[in-house]
């Protein structure tokens, strides 16, 4: 049974699934800077454009949640599913995610940040212009 609004899912979904995807950027970070790359200062300011679009997007969430008064807790963890708590008014819902399900999520959401960070800076367009 939902007892959450679609949009109060939808905010706390998104805000997860980007915190997640910004773990996961910046062990890339770590992993290409600490590794055995020849080559590491174009792989590191990709993954840290990303990042910074990152961040901005989950204060934005950030800002939504506290508005809503929404918040996610971690529950439980297994090999299969991952398990979280929905709290928004005093209202709960408890939701399981598949972890092969989660891993897709992320790797859609980087993917979708490497599209933007690797958009031409708008304000540096305008001004050689």
């Amino acid at each position: 049974m939902r007892y959450l609004t679609e949009e109060e899912v939808n905010i706390a979904t998104k805000f997860l699934f980007l915190s997640m995807a910004i773990i996961v950027i910046q062990q890339d970070i770590h992993l290409i800077q600490t590794g055995a790359f020849k080559i590491k200062a174009p792989y590191v300011e990709l993954l840290k454009r990303m990042a910074s679009k990152a961040l901005n997007e989950r204060k934005r969430l950030r800002k939504q949640m506290q508005k809503h008064k929404l918040q996610v807790i971690p529950l439980e963890k297994n090999n299969t599913f991952s398990s979280y708590l929905f709290l928004c008014n005093g209202r709960e819902e408890k939701r399981n995610y598949f972890n092969p399900t989660i891993q897709k999520k992320v790797e859609t959401i980087i993917l979708e940040l490497m599209r933007k960070a690797l958009q031409p800076d708008q304000s540096y367009a305008f001004a050689n212009t």
